[in-house]
């Protein structure tokens, strides 16, 4: 079975090594961290320039890495090979070389740690390569973080690394951003520059640090239709529509269709209060409260309208029948339409 990234990181940073690392996925954030966690602490540093090798996919072969594996450490402990961007190491279809690579890892040379960062996909699981790696090594599949459980990740990850933060400032990071680990992380850290640990942080502090706006968000669109508030509504894609670079369409319309399946979902449970709306949902009751509020706001029969309202705006963004529009005018004829 794969290791969950957490579990690996907890290892190595107490000081627990192993001789092979098979890291693969869509998401390349773990993939990323786990190995400069590794190159950061697995060699001294004045040990580094003879013992510590970085070969590319691309510029590689098996044979390169599994010579260079097979090495002995100068004056040293143990060795380091990172292959980065092992997915383009050009011969992982070669059957004698993935027999090559399975006699490796199951006897590793012990004095040298051996990692593969195979990122933005995955090797075939039915393979005796596959099933050799997940056996021999330490096996870790990085997963993109499903967009329902983005908040769930944030809470952790703030606790992880020392912060506090509220609801509201979850919510904006996780509709404003999206789930792509490295960016969310890389706009988080600048809060974390700025601000000591033990902070709190909030919707202020986000608006100061990554520049989202606390009142025009993708967050504050989503509610202004789920409260019909037309005003604010229009206010925010005005708003978005002269700042276009920062605030691309697409994620939008998945935002607005993840919303509306909410007040759908409470349809179709027939939910009469925020409980069991929450129930529902499989949220606590105080976030379900909003989409219990709007969904009674929208009957199921107008939400099956907004989805093809969506559908039309997103073909629309892809240029079918768009004539010369604009995607600020596409996003407003969009919000028109599931207002009125």
């Amino acid at each position: 079975m794969p290791k969950q990234p957490t579990d690996v990181i907890k290892d190595l940073k107490a000081g627990k090594f192993s001789p092979v690392y098979f890291l693969e996925g869509d998401e390349p954030y773990y993939i990323d961290l786990i190995t400069k966690i590794i190159e950061d602490n697995a060699i001294p540093e004045h040990e580094r320039s003879f013992n510590q090798l970085a070969l590319y996919g691309k510029d590689a072969n098996m044979g390169v890495v599994l010579n260079n594996a097979r090495k002995f450490p100068m004056m040293a402990e143990r060795q380091l090979v990172v292959v980065k961007e092992a997915q383009s190491l050009p011969d992982w279809s070669n059957e004698g070389v993935a027999e090559l690579l399975i006699k490796y890892v199951e006897n590793p040379l012990p004095s040298t740690i051996l990692v593969f960062a195979y990122k933005h996909k995955k090797i075939d699981g039915k393979t005796t390569l596959a099933k050799a790696l997940n056996k021999h090594t330490v096996y870790v599949r990085s997963e993109k973080v499903p967009e329902y459980k983005l908040k769930q990740w944030l809470e952790g990850y703030f606790k992880e690394t020392g912060y506090g933060i509220d609801q509201n400032a979850i919510n904006l990071l996780a509709d404003s951003i999206g789930n792509n680990l490295e960016v969310m992380t890389n706009e988080i850290g600048k809060m974390f520059i700025n601000l000591p640990s033990g902070t709190k942080i909030t919707v202020d502090h986000i608006s100061k640090y990554i520049g989202i706006h606390k009142d025009y968000n993708n967050f504050e669109l989503t509610k202004a239709l789920g409260f019909r508030n037309v005003v604010k509504a229009n206010q925010i894609i005005q708003y978005f529509s002269q700042n276009p670079k920062n605030h691309p369409i697409i994620p939008i319309f998945s935002l607005i269709y993840f919303y509306f399946s909410k007040l759908a979902i409470i349809h179709e449970h027939k939910a009469q209060n925020a409980d069991q709306a929450a129930a529902a949902l499989g949220m606590n009751a105080f976030i379900a409260r909003e989409y219990f509020t709007a969904s009674r706001n929208y009957k199921l029969g107008k939400i099956i309208e907004v989805f093809a309202h969506i559908r039309e705006a997103d073909l629309r963004s892809k240029g079918v029948d768009s004539g010369n529009m604009s995607e600020g005018e596409i996003l407003r004829d969009l919000v028109y339409k599931i207002l009125h």
